[in-house]
């Protein structure tokens, strides 16, 4: 039997790269093996040096010289933050799309797709919290605050942050496979199914929460922004420009909670979702939502919930296999 064509992806990740999309985008490509046998997809870590990269998170991925030849099919940049303009990065983009290689930004990867031009007159989208500095920094490119975009003729993708790197993968190998490969695809990765490119982000819940207290409103926007890696709260006042005491009266008056408290919230419902959405391990979702180790996020959680992050996943399981969704009964 004649082997798939290998298709080659790189995956260029900046320094405080987001290790959640990393994962997403890895699962996706090693599932997708599974399923077609039109091609053979095989990822490599890359950034201009090579050598090791740390996550937002601590964790460590192992990269490689994006200067080496390579026939790339595809280019995925992972990024947190949109920083300054990279001319080596952008020289080394603009010849990966001369040569044909499809191109995607990931959270704020699109920042470096744009500087290299390559946005000018599409959609494009980033995790929300960059959306503002990258339309004043790129104003050719038209951000949208949906999940994900495909570019029409499929050669350039972006997506928010977090697990929308999945829904961006379902439907970019769909689109390369069919849509039943794309369907299971979506399957074997634990998600209830593909998110439409035009969901809106989650910005508007601090937007919501903090309502008639921009002070407030901007806390919360931090807190959301910093899941991973939690701001003190004596940080998060620093930033906002208010005293801790100040920041305590703010979230007692207008949320009937504790910053801290609060915070903690977020980081517990952005697990749960992850344990129900995605294939991550239990251990991977604790650290890239700000817990330090496995046993303080199960004991947070179960106190929280009620029950483990192991229940929770089971949970799942055992939704799938009845055909009910998580969190709803027959």
């Amino acid at each position: 039997m004649t082997p798939a064509p290998l298709r080659r992806v790189g995956l260029v990740l900046q320094p405080g790269f987001p290790a959640l999309a990393l994962a997403g985008v890895l699962d996706s490509l090693a599932a997708v093996n599974a399923l077609q046998d039109e091609a053979c997809y095989r990822a490599d870590c890359l950034s201009a040096a090579g050598g090791p990269v740390a996550s937002s998170s601590g964790l460590q991925a192992l990269t490689q010289p994006w200067a080496l030849a390579a026939d790339w099919h595809a280019v995925f940049l992972l990024s947190a933050e949109a920083g300054p303009a990279d001319p080596l990065l952008s020289a080394a983009l603009r010849a990966w799309a001369a040569q044909g290689a499809v191109l995607a930004g990931v959270d704020a990867g699109a920042a470096a797709l744009a500087a290299a031009g390559l946005l000018d007159g599409q959609r494009a989208c980033a995790d929300w919290a960059q959306l503002d500095t990258l339309a004043d920094a790129y104003p050719a490119v038209a951000w949208a605050a949906g999940l994900w975009e495909i570019a029409a003729d499929g050669r350039q993708l972006s997506c928010a942050g977090g697990t929308a790197s999945l829904d961006l993968c379902c439907a970019w190998l769909a689109a390369q496979h069919g849509e039943r490969v794309g369907q299971e695809l979506a399957q074997a990765l634990g998600l209830k199914g593909l998110r439409p490119r035009d969901e809106r982000q989650r910005a508007g819940y601090s937007e919501q929460r903090g309502a008639g207290s921009p002070k407030l409103a901007e806390a919360l926007a931090l807190m959301e922004a910093n899941l991973a890696e939690p701001l003190p709260t004596e940080e998060v006042a620093r930033l906002v420009g208010v005293s801790r005491r100040q920041l305590e009266r703010l979230f007692k008056q207008h949320l009937d909670t504790l910053p801290s408290r609060h915070y903690l919230a977020l980081r517990l419902a952005r697990a749960q979702r992850l344990l129900q959405q995605s294939s991550q391990s239990i251990l991977q979702i604790g650290l890239s939502s700000g817990f330090a180790s496995g046993p303080h996020f199960s004991n947070a959680y179960k106190a929280h919930f009620g029950h483990t992050p192991r229940d929770e996943r089971s949970r799942r399981a055992l939704a799938w296999r009845s055909g009910t969704p998580t969190g709803e009964t027959s």
